[in-house]
């Protein structure tokens, strides 16, 4: 049994919460050995996790070394200003979360929920804003009804979804490699862009994703009262890995929205 177990139950035999019985496993001298080992573990699956996006920078480095007019193409489609709210958006719920550890630690269980669903809340904000404002249109030629964008276009008077999405005739097709077929590109490398692009950041919300699952579990866990100052190796570990999700838009939002 590690720290991460997932044990069922909030309280124990004599009615204490679950977080001050809470015992190391079998094979560790002391809950302190056992955070210890815990988060070096982490400290290495971070480490992987840094190997695979540099190797996406690597890429994005050489081809546009290699296809600089490509590249400057397809950053010109971005708004910059999604990419702006998005990394705030981020930075907040890296607030939460951090502050979702002090609330274990100090044993203040209302809050520490309450900034666990506040973080679930930003990361799905995120993904929203990054599917419905910046994948669908430049995809598919659909904008949301209330994309400030959809104004600097001539919608073609096609609706989907009762209204809330509207087509623009021409603007979709900034698709990868060979999905690739927008009328207007002025660079036959321009669908390498869009391949990194969605790469990177499609690689990054599938992270954000599997974060929000992560946090989800620490609150059902929390409602049962699994934290508190005995016992929040959980809530740290995931903490790290959210860390390592906002660390890495840092990096993506300059080098794909501001970098031209």
């Amino acid at each position: 049994m590690t720290t991460l177990d997932i044990n069922s139950g909030g309280s124990g035999a004599d009615g204490r919460p679950y977080h001050e019985t809470y015992k190391p496993a079998s094979h560790f001298r002391s809950k302190d050995e056992e955070f210890d080992a815990v988060k070096i573990g982490m400290w290495l699956f971070l480490a992987t996790e840094v190997l695979l996006f540099a190797g996406l920078f690597v890429g994005y480095a050489i081809f546009r070394m290699m296809h600089p007019e490509a590249f400057r193409n397809g950053s010109h489609y971005l708004d910059w200003k999604w990419g702006c709210l998005n990394t705030i958006v981020l930075l907040f719920s890296s607030w939460t979360i951090a502050t979702a550890i002090g609330n274990a630690q100090r044993n203040e269980q209302k809050a520490l929920r309450r900034n666990l669903l506040l973080t679930i809340a930003c990361a799905l904000l995120f993904v929203g804003i990054k599917f419905t404002f910046e994948y669908t249109p430049k995809w598919s030629g659909w904008f949301f009804k209330f994309d400030p964008a959809l104004s600097h276009y001539e919608a073609s008077g096609q609706t989907a979804l009762g209204g809330m999405f509207e087509y623009v005739e021409g603007y979709g097709g900034k698709r990868p490699g060979s999905l690739f077929d927008y009328p207007f590109a002025d660079n036959p490398y321009e669908p390498m862009w869009w391949s990194i692009y969605y790469c990177a950041t499609g690689i990054h919300a599938t992270h954000v994703l599997i974060g929000v699952g992560l946090i989800f579990w620490l609150y059902l866990r929390a409602r049962k009262l699994h934290f508190g100052p005995g016992h929040y190796n959980a809530v740290e570990i995931v903490g790290l890995y959210w860390h390592i999700v906002d660390l890495i838009w840092i990096f993506l939002f300059p080098l794909l929205y501001l970098v031209h």
